[in-house]
Formats: C-alpha cells, structure tokens, sequence
C-alpha cells in the first residue's frame, strides 16, 4: 500500500498505514443503493443494508441483449435455483433449430470446452423440456423474461445484479423492520427503486485472522505485489458453505472460529468468536417448516424428524373439495363440516349446505346433466350425516366452499409418525414437550400448522472435549473459521449421537423456502359456467332447507344476471391453493 486511509467500519474507525501488506480473497455487494421518485421531480437515494427485511419483485430489463456472450458477461449463471435467468429470442440470426423466434428459454449453466465455449440451455415445449447448447457467439435479440419469484436484498445481490446495468425493483412486501436496519425508505412505498450495487474488497492482513472489509470508494492508492510476496504467510478463512463444498475424505477438522454468528440460539453457543471446534462431515436433513396458527404476527419454525416431543391434532381447513379429495388417506376416515354454501350447477350432484356434515371417501367419475346436456365429470363421494342417518352423496369436486375436519382421534405423534401417516399440511399442538432440551420454544404455542418438508445441508460440529455434537445449518449460520489441522483416524475419537435444534426463523427466510417448494397437486378443476337461466338466491343456501321438503322460495324475486367467478391461484407468499368465490348481480 503505497498511500494510508483511515475509514470508518462497522461504527469504529479503522486505519490502513502505508506500506501495510494485505491479500485480496473476494469482492463482494456490501450495501445496495436505491434512488426512487418521492415527487414529480425529486429523486431521492438511500442506502439499503443487504439484511433490509422486506421481498422484492424484479422488473425486467426492456433493453435487449445482442449475443449469448454478452447475456454470459452480464448475468450470474449456474446449476443453482437461483442462477437460471430467463430470456426471450426477439430477432435470432442463426440458432440450427434449436431456438426457435420469439421463445423463452432459460440458461443453466455455462460450459467450457477445448475447442468452443457454450451455454446450456433448457425451453419448455408443451409438457417436453428440451436442453440444448448456444454457442456465446450466437447472435440475435434477447430481452429477460418476467419474473414471479420474489427476492431478498441479500439475494438480488447474490444473484440478480446485473454487471454494468441498472436494476429496477419494486417493494412485494414488507416484512417487520427491525431497530438496527432502519432506513430512510417510505414506509408505504409502492413504485419502482433502481438498485445500484456499492462493491467492498474482503481482504487478510499479514498474520491476521481477521476479515477486513475495505469499501471500494475509499481514497487510498495501491500496487500489486504479487510475484514479489511469499502468500503463505497469509492465513485462509472459510465460511461454512467453502467448507461443506469440501470431499469427504478431508473431514474431521480443527477449526477456529473467527467470526461467530450475529444471531444464534442457544444450543449453537459454543460457536463463539476465538473458540475451537471440530467439523465431523456435512449431512443433509430433513425438517418440517410449522407456521404458528394465528392471524397477526406469526412465527415460524424448522422442526428437525429427530424432536423428542409429541403432538395432538388440531381441525384443519379445506377451502375446496379438492383439498378433500387429496387430504384424504385409506386407513383413517375424514369427517368435516361445511363453513360455506355452494349451489349445484349439476343434476346429479349435491348442493352443500353450511353445517352439513361429511364423511370423505374419495374421487369418482360420475353422468350428470348439465344445461340439458350429459356429460361425464370427476365428483367427490361422501356420506351425508344426517342424525343417524347416512346418505351417500356425490358433492362437485370444484366446489369453492369450506370445511373444517372435526378431530375424533386423542393419539399423540411423533414428528416422524405425522409425517409418514398423514398429508402436510397438518395442524397440531404440543402435547408433551420434548424434554431433552432446557426449553422447547414449540411447548408454548398454541397450535401449529406443519406446512412441508424442508432438505437442508448441514455441517456436524462439537466442541473440543466432544460432549455435544450439532446440526450446524450452512445457509443460515453465517460466519467464519480458519482450518488449523486434520484429525488423525487412529487418533479421532468417535463423536457423540448428533443432535439437531429446532429453529425458530425469520419472516424473510420463511418466505425464500416457502418460493422454492415443490407444488405436489394440481389446482382444483374450474367450475363450469352457469347456463342462461334465472338465478336462485344464494341467501337460500345459508340455512338448512326444511327436513320434509323442498327448501323454502324467497319471498322477494331478484331480476337479475348472476355470474359466478372462481378463481384459484397461487399465493406469492403461500404455496397454498387460494380459492375466490363471488357472485355478482
């Protein structure tokens, strides 16, 4: 260093002397910058720390790209979910059949051979995905495709900035600020922000474990000297995930530990800055991701398979009677009360009335009329119960309606019994807690709704003396150790049984794992439309006709059009189906 600075960092300041000698490990995004219209004429500009709590949608870039190559320079490309960006071929001068003009396709991964460089692509064509190869030389107009997901700042940053472009976003949600991120963003703030990335150098000083940050705007003057300084004298600290990437053969391993985690629970305390501990492998484990069952200020949980405490079911919610259908398992029988009226457009098929109560049997192909026409449709059979009385009745299997599950089963279950017996998503309680932890942080709540399996990658860490050995999360523990030796196998010392905790997580995490789970039903099939005939009054259906005859005509004769919608999309927030039932006259 040929010119000393002195800067602020993190709150204190920091001096880098001349002649200081350090290395440079990695550049980084450190803070985005975000300038937004507040009037018609006034741009302002904040700055966002990548751990801002809020979900952010991408507005796509309309300025076109001109060649694979230059797609290849500006994006970030790779195997991982979230390094497969999207483009659309406007104008295309030569791509040999495999692109075809004016369609999207996505870009997997790069590949580099000897004799050419290329791009693996993947299009999808009908229910077909075809993977082909585009040469970076391939020329036409590409422009990037809407995208639906939603990011994290620290994700956008990872992912998503484009090099030497400007990146529009717009606020999907706000998630609870917390006191130390506070900014100077409009808390109700609905347009367009552009993203402008501030870079910092992550650099080691000689014989020093620490990890200095150097912001790329600092005033200070270097020289490369590289092929003039011996590089062993710099040490090399590794994140958990450079660790986990490691063969399996190299475990286990001493490690320091340099920067401990900002955020830990409990049962990881022994990951503290300067404390010794020792990497046994890495593993990948499944959790069930729990939602607190309320209506304001949820919590959410990763519950490891192996969490000692036992459950009692709580009613859960069916918002259609596809939901039923699929819910529905061969050894345990499903009895639920409708919440919601639903007319029949079927003859032959059963109007649900709120209060009627069901016993779910399962999917049948039925004959019904329809406008004066048979046709064949997908029902959903069930026993009316009726006093004692049962009906076999046949209910539409678009029906929008509602039904809550009336619970007759006091056993307690394991984790590992829900999930191999019934279908996620499911609602439970604490019953009995786990007593092999201080505080089971589950015991307190009052329900929970168990939503999916998770697989995460871990690393098996313990302390020194080996009385402990934990599941250590890569993706959510951040922080940096230094490798100091290799354990001997004639000397290792088998570990103690590994342990997992279960982990209470953040609304942004939350979210990010939610976007990225696998839809394992189809949507419920669309009601038909409603012939061309005088509506019957929905009010009719909010009570129970009378037991010896037909239900009650209004007294009062609407003139009018009904027309009924139902919509069923998907929460960008909530994997769930989401059903809209309306009637409008």
């Amino acid at each position: 260093m040929c010119v000393g600075s002195v800067y602020e960092m993190f709150g204190r300041e920091c001096c880098l002397p001349t002649g200081e000698i350090m290395k440079i490990i990695g550049i980084s995004i450190g803070t985005l910058t975000a300038s937004f219209q507040q009037e018609e004429s006034v741009t302002s500009t904040v700055a966002l720390p990548l751990e801002y709590p809020g979900l952010f949608r991408i507005v796509a870039d309309r300025m076109p790209y001109f060649s694979i190559e230059e797609i290849a320079r500006s994006v970030h490309i790779s195997g991982d979910r979230l390094g497969r960006p999207e483009f659309r071929s406007a104008v295309l001068q030569s791509a040999d059949g495999q692109l075809r003009e004016g369609e999207s396709f996505a870009l997997v991964s790069p590949v580099m051979g000897e004799c050419s460089e290329a791009v693996e692509c993947e299009v999808t064509r009908g229910d077909a995905r075809l993977c082909f190869m585009l040469p970076l030389s391939q020329e036409g107009e590409f422009y990037e495709c809407e995208d639906d997901q939603f990011y994290t700042l620290k994700e956008l940053a990872e992912w998503k900035m484009p090099r030497g472009r400007p990146r529009t976003v717009t606020l999907a949600k706000a998630l609870p600020r917390r006191d130390v991120l506070l900014c100077d963003l409009p808390e109700n703030y609905t347009g367009a922000l552009v993203l402008t990335p501030v870079y910092e150098l992550q650099a080691v000083m000689k014989y020093q474990k620490d990890v200095v940050r150097i912001p790329s705007n600092l005033d200070v003057e270097v020289i490369d000297i590289m092929g003039q300084c011996d590089t062993d004298c710099f040490l090399q600290p590794l994140s958990l995930s450079d660790i986990f990437k490691k063969p399996s053969e190299e475990f286990s391993l001493v490690a320091e530990v340099i920067e401990g985690p900002l955020h830990s629970q409990e049962e990881f305390s022994f990951l503290m800055r300067c404390q010794k501990v020792i990497i046994h492998g890495t593993s990948t484990a499944k959790q069930i991701l729990a939602s607190e069952i309320r209506s304001d200020a949820q919590r959410h949980f990763l519950i490891p398979l192996s969490y000692k405490g036992r459950f009692k079911r709580r009613p859960r919610e069916f918002p259609t009677a596809y939901d039923l259908e699929v819910a529905k398992r061969d050894k345990e029988q499903l009895h639920v009360v409708a919440t919601r009226a639903f007319e029949s457009r079927y003859e032959g098929l059963s109007t649900v009335f709120v209060g009627d109560q069901y016993l779910v049997h399962g999917r049948e192909t039925s004959e019904v009329i329809y406008g004066g026409t048979r046709k064949m449709v997908e029902a959903l059979a069930c026993e009316k119960i009726e006093g004692k009385n049962y009906e076999s009745v046949l209910i539409p299997m678009c029906l929008d309606g509602g039904f809550v599950e009336v619970i007759h089963d006091k056993k307690q279950y394991s984790i590992a019994d829900i999930c191999q017996k019934f279908h996620l998503p499911f609602n439970v309680k604490v019953s009995v807690r786990d007593l092999s932890v201080p505080e089971d942080i589950l015991a307190a709540v009052p329900g929970l709704h168990l939503e999916e399996e998770i697989t995460d990658p871990y690393l098996l860490v313990s302390d020194l003396d080996l009385s402990e050995c934990w599941e250590v999360p890569i993706n959510r523990t951040h922080m940096t150790v230094l490798l100091l030796q290799r354990l001997n196998v004639d000397s290792h010392v088998p570990r103690p049984a590994t342990r997992a905790a279960v982990e209470e997580i953040g609304e942004d995490c939350y979210y990010t794992l939610r976007r990225y789970a696998t839809a394992t039903v189809l949507p419920p099939p669309r009601p038909p439309k409603k012939p061309k005939q005088a509506g019957v009054d929905a009010a009719k259906l909010l009570i129970h006709p009378q037991k010896n005859g037909p239900p009650s005509s209004p007294k009062v004769q609407w003139q009018c059009i009904c027309v009924h919608i139902c919509l069923c999309i998907y929460s960008p927030f909530d994997l769930n189906k989401l059903c809209f039932s309306h009637s409008i006259c």
